[in-house]
């Protein structure tokens, strides 16, 4: 695949920082061969474990490949995981070599026999080697046999539910996701990705790196952590015309920006209740938001948790280039999606092509089952846990994914939520935590939701915008604090009483509690569940 891009688009430019021209495919061949040739001397050969701790940077993409085409395997490190835990994938995944990033220096503990580089510069340990990477002459590199089968990457994934599993995925299952996903969005020279999410996370890592680099796009990483200065300066800089992004980054642009100013006048909020008069609201603001994102998006795609309701409509109905698509790191990751223009309102569109998904057992009243899938992209297994990969697959070789979910009679797919999340009411009714929070995520002024069970009775933890809550009320100049509480505890019990309209008298929710801080979430911004 490198081998074809480098000779196919070796004028474009390839993997490079915002507002920067400098590594076109024909450089990136060179650093690629460089960094795989610097390996080679201090050891490194087919199978050996290199990991990249590293935020993005075009040196995170050379890293990644220079150790793939020797045949190693890569280990991507979150850069968000915790010292201990980064610590026990080093140890678990065998890893000889590491890339780090010099902002996550601290964050490695010394091992012995591990040898560090610099992925900003490829200097080797504390200096002494400095000069070899400039030094290798890259025209000596052979490309070593590597075959489509062989193990290219164990990602490990950081779960709602705990323990981090290492996925192992191949040459094959990564190359080929990329190439499917073509068939969702065409890709093209001339594209401009902006890559905002973690490159060590599967979606970004195929999606946003190899899926472009196949394809002869231009991937461009920010110098600084994308705060909203930063990644509207950025936005305006490179037009991007493909961006990958997770739910929260758009839930918080809608409900920060976009639904405080259609709530700021009378006259709008009560135009908003209207689905026609709604729709115009939509569309003026969507194109706001268009042109906000530099004015050249062809493709939105969102992944890697459920998109709230509300702005999921908000999308669709303004125009927006929404594209939406549903995997998992077993699969590399994707297993459905639909495009631009393709998009049904709370769907996760057609199975990817070459995927074939099937619902197992499903309930005869309403259709769900658990979302099973077989495809070139499924993953070998988890490294060194050989009970936990048979207990991932059926007897017949289908990847369990745990996601309930249904097929409507044109063959979209529905997620309804996780098989471990459900809980079993009282008289053994089965009730979806997240069909629940979806409701009260449309409420006003709710920020997240997550919906448990205490002693038998359904709770909802309720994390409010109080920004937005205090701007509202500060003119209330006597006792504003003991004022906002009352007002907090009225939209508690508000929020308590238009929710449980709406539900089957099984799934009401018997309390509402203020949480008052976010929750904490996983690389891809799912709450973390087990912790509350």
């Amino acid at each position: 695949m490198l081998q074809a891009s480098y000779r196919d688009f070796a004028d474009s430019q390839s993997l490079i920082f915002v507002g920067e021209e400098n590594l076109t495919y024909k450089q990136l061949e060179t650093e690629v061969k460089k960094a795989a040739l610097q390996l080679q001397s201090i050891g490194v050969k087919k199978g050996d474990k290199v990991a990249i701790l590293s935020l993005n940077m075009p040196q995170w993409g050379i890293a990644f490949f220079a150790t793939s085409v020797l045949g190693a395997v890569v280990v991507p490190i979150l850069p968000d995981f915790h010292p201990n835990e980064i610590k026990n994938i080093i140890l678990h995944a065998d890893v000889s070599v590491v890339y780090v990033s010099e902002t996550l220096r601290l964050k490695l503990e010394p091992i012995s026999e591990l040898t560090v580089i610099s992925i900003e510069n490829f200097q080797i340990g504390s200096g002494k080697t400095q000069a070899l990477f400039g030094d290798m002459d890259e025209q000596l590199f052979e490309y070593p046999k590597v075959e489509e089968n062989d193990l290219c990457s164990i990602i490990y994934t950081s779960g709602t539910t705990g323990k981090s599993k290492g996925v192992m995925l191949t040459h094959k299952n990564i190359v080929w996701t990329a190439q499917q996903s073509w068939i969702i969005q065409n890709v093209v020279p001339g594209d401009r990705f902006l890559s905002v999410l973690p490159l060590s996370h599967t979606f970004e890592n195929i999606l946003g790196l190899i899926l472009p680099i196949k394809y002869g796009a231009t991937v461009n990483y920010l110098k600084k952590p994308p705060v909203a200065s930063i990644l509207l300066a950025a936005l305006e800089q490179v037009k991007p015309t493909i961006m990958l992004v997770v739910p929260l980054i758009i839930e918080k642009i809608y409900k920060s920006k976009i639904l405080p100013e259609i709530n700021r006048k009378l006259i709008s909020r009560i135009l908003y209740k209207i689905p026609v008069s709604r729709r115009l609201l939509h569309k003026v603001a969507a194109k706001k938001l268009f042109a906000t994102f530099g004015g050249k998006l062809k493709f939105f795609g969102i992944g890697g948790a459920k998109l709230d309701d509300n702005v999921e409509r908000f999308l669709m109905e303004g125009g927006f280039p929404l594209a939406i698509g549903y995997g998992m790191t077993e699969s590399s990751p994707l297993l459905a999606g639909a495009g631009v223009g393709k998009t049904r309102f709370l769907s996760t569109g057609l199975p990817v092509e070459g995927v074939h998904l099937r619902i197992a057992q499903p309930n005869l009243k309403t259709g769900l089952g658990e979302i099973q899938a077989k495809g070139e992209n499924v993953m070998m297994g988890y490294y060194k846990e050989p009970e936990l990969t048979k207990n991932a697959f059926t007897e017949d070789g289908w990847l369990k994914t745990g996601d309930l979910g249904c097929f409507d009679k044109d063959g979209n797919l529905y997620i309804k939520g996780r098989m471990k999340n459900m809980i079993v009411g009282s008289s053994g009714e089965n009730i979806y935590p997240e069909e629940i929070e979806s409701l009260i995520n449309r409420m006003e002024y709710v920020l997240e939701s997550l919906v448990v069970e205490q002693k038998g009775r359904l709770v909802a933890l309720v994390h409010l915008n109080m920004e937005e809550l205090e701007n509202k009320y500060r003119n209330m100049k006597t006792e504003a604090v003991l004022y906002l509480n009352d007002k907090t505890d009225e939209i508690l019990k508000e929020i308590q009483n238009k929710v449980n309209i709406e539900l089957n008298k099984f799934s009401q929710i018997q309390r509402v509690v203020l949480q008052p801080i976010p929750f904490e979430k996983t690389p891809t911004q799912k709450i973390k569940r087990f912790l509350y």
